[in-house]
Order: structure tokens, then C-alpha cells, then sequence
């Protein structure tokens, strides 16, 4: 029975630097608490698969820079498989410039760098992972050609392609992904505007209906502060959250998807998964950063 997950996606070096207020155009400010975390939707969701317990393996692609050596160093102390995350001379490590202010508002400029490069042909060289894979994650900070090709190729080898479309997708996913996408995990900023209807709870039934008929078949709408839905048997199913305090809720998501991944390859049955996901996203959303609120299996025990 196949276990292993393949995880192929993004890697960023995020640089946080906190200010009182943002700047006006041409002001120059002082900033505190400069931080350098690991991030990347990808490398997030590949992090938290093998702090959970999976068996994981991910594919991306990084520069030939100081930033790419780095992530590379850090990553190979998760016990993952990095045999398909690649370097390139082309241009630099994706990076993400994030300002934080007094209210907890942030400023965002993310370079996608290295990301931008990943290819079909990566994918085709990775074709050992995929053949061994028992489901496949993907999110969409690299190229949507790509993930056509990854998810298409996934699928004929009798992997669970799973989708996370975030960020936000600002224009229809093509149907030449989503018909070989066996679960698609969004939130309620993704739902919206995949299906064209606010997430509320009177709305829920239709939008998980209208994301149905698109073509996938299963589908976990996270809710925030109030858990996360899903739709089995004509009926929603919803798991509520952990009440915990949040710190920063960076890479909760991320944290929910691995969980997710983790917990059905495990053979559990969907609502189970996602118990098993809100637990562990609880626990990241009571920590500083990206990857180092991830937790680790102990904790969720």
C-alpha cells in the first residue's frame, strides 16, 4: 500500500520587519523586530506533512543563491525527500517582504523568483515520486501549466491529487486541472470566488453544490475561527475549531492541509481528517512565523 505524499509547490524567504504605521510615499521610517523565516505555501505544507507523521517528498525549486543554500540546509533537518528540490542560475530564491504595523495590519511584495521556473519538465523528473506517490498536494504559487501537467500525470498514476487554491485564484482554474483534482481544500475567500457565492452558513450547501459541479467531487471549506465544513452524503459536516488565543495565524491554513493529507493516507474518514487538521492548525496559530509554528505528531497526541 502507498503512503508516501508528494508535495510540489512553493519555497519563500520571508523578511518581517515591524513598524508603528506604514510609510507615505517617499518617507523613510524606523522599523523593530526584524525577522528571516522560512515560508512558501509549498514548503509550508511539506513541513507540516512530516512533522505530522507522513511520509514526504518535495518538489521545487529554489536559486543558486545564498537564500536557496539556506532553505535548502533548513528543510533537510525535516526528515523529507529534497531529491527533487532544485536549484536555478536563472534568477533568484522566491522572497516575500512583509511590513507588520501596531494593529496588526500587513503590507505584502512577494517576488516568486525561482518559483516561477518550475517546469513540466521537473515534473517529468520527478516521475519516481509520483509513480510512488499515494497523494499529491499543490497549491498555486508556481506556474499553472505545471500543475496541469503534475496533476494529469498524478492521476494516471493512481495518486489522490489534492488542490489547495491559494492565493486566491483571480481567474477560473482550468477544467484541465480541476477534472483530475479528487479533493480541493480552500477557504472561504477561495470558495467565493471559485463559485461565484459568499460563504455564509445559509449559502454553504449551494456553494459546496456549484463546486461540485465543476467537477470535483470532494471538497473541505476551512471557516476560521469556527472550524471547517465538508460535504458527505448530501449533508455538511462541520468540525469546529479548538478555542486557543492567536498569535499570528500564518501558515494555519498550510498546517490544516498537511494535517489533512497526514490523516487520510492514514486511512482515516474525512471528518476525522479534519479533526485531526484543526487540532494541529490550533496549535500554529498560538506561535510566531511560518514553518516554526508548525507543530510536530507528540503535540497533537
Amino acid at each position: 500500500m502507498k503512503t508516501k505524499i508528494v508535495v510540489i509547490g512553493s519555497s519563500n524567504t520571508d523578511m518581517v520587519m515591524r513598524v508603528e504605521e506604514f510609510p507615505r510615499p517617499g518617507e523613510t521610517i524606523m522599523g523593530h523586530g526584524f525577522m528571516q523565516n522560512l515560508g512558501g505555501k509549498g514548503a509550508n505544507q511539506a513541513v507540516a506533512c512530516s512533522r505530522l507523521g507522513g511520509e514526504t517528498a518535495f518538489i521545487g525549486k529554489l536559486g543558486k543563491d545564498a537564500l536557496g543554500e539556506n532553505t535548502l540546509k533548513q528543510l533537510a533537518r525535516e526528515k523529507m525527500d529534497l531529491s527533487h528540490l532544485t536549484q536555478t542560475g536563472e534568477t533568484s530564491s522566491g522572497t516575500a517582504f512583509i511590513t507588520v504595523n501596531s494593529h496588526g495590519e500587513n503590507s505584502i511584495i512577494v517576488d516568486s523568483g525561482a518559483n516561477w521556473k518550475l517546469s513540466p519538465k521537473d515534473i517529468d523528473e520527478a516521475n519516481d515520486l509520483l509513480q510512488e506517490a499515494a497523494l499529491v498536494l499543490m497549491q498555486l504559487e508556481t506556474p499553472i501549466p505545471t500543475l496541469v501537467y503534475a496533476a494529469q500525470k498524478a492521476h494516471s498514476y493512481g495518486a489522490h491529487v489534492v488542490l489547495n487554491p491559494a492565493p486566491a485564484p483571480q481567474a477560473p482554474l482550468p477544467e484541465a486541472l480541476l477534472k483530475n483534482v479528487d479533493l480541493l481544500i480552500l477557504n472561504e475567500t477561495e470558495a467565493e470566488q471559485i463559485c461565484g457565492i459568499e460563504v455564509k452558513d445559509e449559502n454553504l450547501k449551494q456553494c459546496f453544490l456549484k463546486i461540485n459541479e465543476i467537477g470535483v467531487k470532494q471538497v473541505v471549506i476551512t471557516l476560521g475561527s469556527k472550524g471547517a465544513a465538508t460535504f458527505v452524503n448530501e449533508e455538511i459536516k462541520i468540525v469546529p475549531a479548538h478555542k486557543v488565543e492567536a498569535v499570528d495565524t500564518t501558515a494555519a491554513g498550510d498546517t490544516f492541509c498537511g494535517g489533512l493529507c497526514v490523516a487520510l493516507c492514514q486511512g482515516k474518514e474525512i471528518t476525522e481528517a479534519i479533526q485531526f487538521a484543526c487540532a494541529a492548525s490550533a496549535i500554529t496559530v498560538t506561535r510566531l512565523g511560518a514553518q516554526q509554528s508548525i507543530p510536530y505528531i507528540d503535540e497533537i497526541k
